[in-house]
This record gives C-alpha cells, sequence and structure tokens, in this order.
C-alpha cells in the first residue's frame, strides 16, 4: 500500500486518466481514419489543445520528473476540461501556485452563506470577499458597525470605511494596528488577484486619500490574519472589545466569514444594550 504521494507519478497518472476520459466528439478536432485504439483524446490532440510539443505531454506522462510552469498547467487545465477541484489538484501536484486572474472576484453572497450570516445572530457576523467587500451582514454587526444599508455599495468595504467613513476615523482604539492588518491582507490578496482592477483602484484611492494607508503599504508587510481582538469606541454603547474569527468555506473559497464575540463582560453587556435598541 503506497503510504506517501510521489507527485511526480501522481501528476503522470492524474493526465493520463483525464486525457481518457474525454469525449472526442466533444472537441472540434479534425477527422482521422485511423481508429482510436485506446479511449479519450491522443496524446498529440491534447498536446495541441495546451500548446506544447507532445514529446513534452509524453514525458509528463511517463512521470519523467518534470516540473510544468504554472502556465503550462493552466494550459493543461484547460486543455483537459478539469472541473475546479480537479484544476487546484493538478496545479499541488506540480508544486505551482494557481493565478486568479480568470476567475472574477465574487461581488454577491452565496445565499447559504447568507442565511448562516442571520442565523448568527446574536452574534455580530458579515461575509466579505477577499479585498473585503460586504456582500452580507447581520443586524448586530449593522449596529456594532455603521449600517451597511445606509450606504451606497461602492462604500461597503471595511478598508474604505476604516480610512474613509467620517465615524470611523476614530472608532479604533489601536486604529494603526487594525489598519496594518487589513492593508498587510490586502496586499497578499493583490498578489493573488493581479488582474483584478476593483482591487487596484481601492488600494490607489487609499494610497492617495490616507497618509497612513500609503506609509503602511510601503513597508510591504504580508499577512492573512484570520483571528485577533480589536477594541471600539461606539458612540451610544461606549468602549467594545471583541474577538474576531475569519473563516473561509471550503464551497466558496473567496469568501470570508467574520464573526465577533464580546471579549469581556463589559463588552458583552454594552453589545446587549446595543442590540435591543
Amino acid at each position: 500500500m503506497t503510504r506517501t504521494v510521489d507527485p511526480t507519478q501522481e501528476l503522470a497518472a492524474f493526465l493520463r486518466t483525464r486525457r481518457e476520459r474525454l469525449d472526442p466528439h466533444d472537441f472540434s478536432l479534425p477527422s482521422r481514419r485511423q481508429a482510436r485504439r485506446t479511449p479519450g483524446l491522443r496524446r498529440e490532440e491534447v498536446a495541441e489543445l495546451a500548446g506544447i510539443s507532445t514529446d513534452y505531454l509524453v514525458r509528463l506522462e511517463q512521470g519523467r520528473g518534470l516540473r510544468p510552469s504554472a502556465n503550462v498547467v493552466e494550459a493543461l487545465a484547460r486543455a483537459l476540461r478539469l472541473a475546479p477541484d480537479e484544476r487546484a489538484y493538478l496545479f499541488n501536484l506540480a508544486q505551482q501556485r494557481p493565478r486568479n486572474a480568470d476567475k472574477p472576484a465574487t461581488t454577491t453572497a452565496a445565499p447559504p452563506l447568507a442565511g448562516l450570516v442571520a442565523d448568527l445572530s446574536p452574534l455580530p457576523a458579515m461575509l466579505m470577499n477577499h479585498r473585503y467587500d460586504i456582500l452580507a451582514w447581520n443586524g448586530e454587526m449593522a449596529r456594532l458597525l455603521p449600517d451597511f444599508d445606509t450606504l451606497p455599495p461602492s462604500q461597503r468595504n471595511a478598508m474604505w470605511l476604516c480610512l474613509m467613513h467620517p465615524e470611523m476615523r476614530e472608532f479604533y482604539v489601536d486604529r494603526e494596528r487594525v489598519v496594518r492588518e487589513g492593508i498587510a491582507h490586502l496586499r497578499a490578496a493583490w498578489a493573488a488577484h493581479p488582474e483584478d482592477q476593483a482591487l487596484t483602484d481601492l488600494i490607489a484611492e487609499c494610497t492617495t486619500r490616507d497618509e497612513d494607508f500609503a506609509r503602511l503599504w510601503a513597508e510591504r508587510d504580508i499577512k492573512v490574519n484570520g483571528r485577533g481582538r480589536k477594541v471600539m469606541r461606539h458612540p451610544d454603547a461606549g468602549v467594545i472589545a471583541v474577538h474576531f474569527e475569519v473563516l473561509v468555506p471550503l464551497q466558496d473559497a473567496d469568501q470570508r466569514l467574520a464573526i465577533y464575540r464580546a471579549a469581556d463582560e463589559e463588552s458583552q453587556a454594552a453589545l446587549d444594550r446595543l442590540c435591543a435598541r
């Protein structure tokens, strides 16, 4: 029984099985008189679809120790018509990072996740995408932060609100740390989504309009922060400290579920008063 994965051999086997399951009738390929002796597409057909040499594909399928580039892996994934999970598996076998440029950013909440956000009450919760656009929220989060329903969609972004919204300028007790951590996340997202023009525009606007953002962005810190503590000065409820947890759903990996919990009894009492209104 195989106890560990040999990436080279598994890559070879995976490419062969994915090629053999393809139906030639689904492709606009020139007709050939020679009968097909094996199922699926021929190696030269897949190589042509992927824009690589047949010899290179043969060596990959024979497990000769090649490590294809990310561009070659992407081309093979398209030629083999891999599903998203299969594509990710192929990139992992090739020890490459998939690019997300061809996948549009999520701008609406998946309905099951939007329902989960509502069901998390009385815990404040919201759903965001990789660039901090706020896609769904429950009533408790709307009372804790500015009411998102009163904002235009273009301003429903956690980073934009922290920097630009008048009520948020002094909202966080440790504002610099909150902004620094947010920027470290945005830089990681920016590298993973180089073709996301909306994210690039957000960064450009924040850099131009906020000196703190420009200074911290230039430091090039990278960190995806999924857990921590924030202390807020709420205009009605006073100081509220929360622990936050950010979860990434397997089915919608571009979305992030943020859940807040009171960090102490005083903060819980303040949240209870706020949400009872």
